[in-house]
């Protein structure tokens, strides 16, 4: 199954019953996705035609990079030196984004053969030094990483897999420092109580579509 991201395409459904099916996916899907800052951008690179997948909206991804720039605290909506995953990375536009505005280490984790071999293709478009690709489990690689040692997770399971969401979460809230963020692509809001449950508190949040998008912090961070 595809892990990645659009208010109008990102997954591959687990069910072909219409009842499965998110309603965020339409029939039509992007043929390519374009970096939106840093020193890539304008770059488009090509998108597999694949059912499901669902790149971040270009709307969507300027928003999350001028959140994250604020915190970052540098100027240029850059995020200089910083350690991030993109769990779920389908065509990898949010992890190649965080490479282009100056992350010093993205990892795009990604089941699906063919979507890892379009990682593979763009990162040797771009020359992306600080990218590294790895066909696996999203989850299963945030679990496996050190406490406190990530700056940015991005976290866009595929819509119907709703368990996913939680333990993703729970990963997440052990990987990222404390001053880091946690990106959330969700069909739907979470909750104040749900997130304060895994620690974590909403700081910014839009809505796109049927794309939900959260960026999360520590409790102890605050939400402003």
């Amino acid at each position: 199954m595809p892990q990645k991201k659009a208010a109008a395409a990102k997954r591959s459904p687990s069910s072909s019953s219409p009842s499965s099916q998110s309603p965020s996916r339409s029939k039509s899907r992007p043929s390519e996705v374009r970096i939106i800052g840093g020193q890539w951008k304008r770059t488009r690179l090509s998108v597999a035609d694949k059912p499901g997948l669902r790149p971040t909206p270009d709307r969507v991804r300027e928003t999350l990079f001028n959140w994250l720039a604020s915190i970052a605290g540098a100027g240029g909506g850059e995020l200089p030196g910083w350690h991030c995953i993109d769990a779920f990375a389908g065509t990898g536009a949010l992890g190649l984004e965080a490479a282009s505005r100056g992350a010093a280490s993205v990892l795009l984790c990604e089941q699906d053969a063919a979507l890892v071999a379009q990682l593979q293709a763009a990162k040797t478009k771009l020359s992306a030094e600080a990218v590294r690709i790895e066909r696996g489990n999203g989850l299963t690689a945030l679990e496996r990483v050190a406490a406190g040692s990530l700056d940015a997770v991005f976290l866009d399971p595929p819509f119907d897999s709703t368990t996913l969401y939680e333990p993703s979460l729970r990963a997440a809230a052990r990987a990222v420092k404390a001053g880091g963020a946690i990106y959330l692509e969700a069909p739907r809001k979470w909750t104040d109580e749900e997130l304060a449950a895994l620690g974590l508190v909403g700081f910014r949040y839009l809505k796109a579509g049927a794309v939900h998008a959260h960026l999360l912090r520590h409790l102890a961070n605050g939400t402003a």
